[in-house]
């Protein structure tokens, strides 16, 4: 793979497109379940360590991105000066959306007057706060590194945050999750107010010691971008993705005896078993939509992938608005869950169908945009 560059006439794969979607698509659905019942089991992400359907979501998206980068940054076509103002803005105008993201809406009452949400108990960290990171520093690695010398930086950047965890835990079980390595850098750099809360626990599922190893996805995910453009027409090539795909399955199965796959560390196995996944799915996709044709239905994946951060960021800012609307004693979101819906079909199902109802909403908004021929980029 290091001997393949990405090509100046770069054909257009609408698997890779479909893929994209697909992850928006799941993440809204993972995101969203309806209240008043519970979500089935494999949206819901693993409580600790473990793996379910849910848990791939956000990885893939990072994979994708990866992906995408192979098609969109041109290694010979700017400046190092320009490369880098680029890549700069685009990464800085995601983390700050991500960040007003998690402050929106600003204000909040306090003994029945209106406040400002006080910023030194906003979140940094969070799920577009990762991707800007993650852009910006493969962006750069692959502007001045060789393919070869990425697959040694991630494989070192496994093993070393590994041994990070090992060895700098504050107790025995470098797996605790208040008291793991990830955990007291992120404490010590962003501090308490600044990181996810659940009841009286502190810990950051998006922290940023755990971005670390996260950028190898968008790594792997670039890799088989530029693999996919020199190959991905071939049974040969779809051949190789594959097996590519079930050797880091079992090089993550067999890690994870030592290592746990474990999404909210995002632990090195966790890495290697999604983009594992993640290849044997792209392999799929390129096999039946390129190979054999078979493009029906692929249209209502490609709507996400058109404007994919821009859904993402509609569905996040949309739910947290029906949140903060109040109906009687509940808010909107709820009301429609719990009061609608699952009166109606009661228990998971409801709860599921709520998130298909959501997803589907989102999805029309970018059904909208992509009549209109607008495509927002950042």
């Amino acid at each position: 793979m290091e001997s393949l560059q990405p090509t100046n006439h770069k054909k257009r794969f609408l698997a890779l497109d479909v893929f994209r979607g697909a992850t928006i698509c799941m993440m809204i659905l993972v995101n969203t379940p309806g209240t008043g019942a519970d979500m089935y089991p494999f949206l819901v992400h693993a409580d600790w360590s473990g793996f379910t359907l849910a848990d791939l979501v956000f990885p893939s998206f990072l994979f994708a991105m990866g992906n995408a980068m192979s098609f969109s940054l041109n290694k010979s076509s700017v400046s190092n000066k320009e490369y880098f103002a680029k890549v700069l803005k685009r990464s800085s105008i995601i983390f700050l959306l991500g960040f007003l993201m998690y402050w929106f809406p600003f204000f909040h009452k306090v003994n029945g007057e209106w406040a400002l949400y006080p910023f030194e108990e906003t979140r940094v960290m969070g799920v577009l706060q990762r991707i800007a990171i993650c852009y910006f520093f493969v962006a750069l690695l692959i502007r001045f590194l060789k393919n070869k010398h990425l697959i040694i930086l991630s494989i070192a950047v496994l093993f070393v945050y590994w041994l990070v965890l090992l060895f700098f835990a504050g107790t025995a079980d470098f797996m605790d999750m208040a008291t793991n390595a990830a955990t007291q850098f992120d404490k010590w750099i962003i501090g308490d107010n600044h990181m996810y809360k659940r009841d009286a626990l502190i810990f950051d599922p998006e922290g940023l010691l755990s971005t670390l190893p996260s950028l190898v996805n968008v790594i792997i995910g670039y890799l088989v971008g530029v693999f996919v453009q020199q190959k991905g027409s071939s049974y040969e090539g779809i051949a190789k993705l594959f097996l590519l795909g079930f050797l880091l399955i079992i090089a993550a199965l067999a890690w994870d005896l030592f290592f746990p796959i474990n999404k909210k560390l995002w632990t090195s196995s966790f890495v290697l078993y999604t983009c594992g996944i993640d290849s044997v799915l792209m392999a799929m996709l390129l096999y039946f939509i390129e190979i054999k044709k078979q493009q029906k239905g692929v249209y209502f994946f490609q709507v996400f992938g058109k404007n994919p951060l821009f859904i993402y960021l509609f569905s996040e800012l949309f739910y947290v608005i029906l949140r903060r609307i109040s109906v009687g004693d509940k808010d909107a979101f709820e009301f429609f869950s719990e009061a609608i819906i699952q009166q109606i079909f009661p228990g998971s199902f409801g709860a599921f169908l709520v998130a298909v109802l959501f997803m589907l909403l989102c999805w029309s908004i970018g059904w909208i945009l992509d009549k209109r021929k607008i495509y927002i980029k950042i």
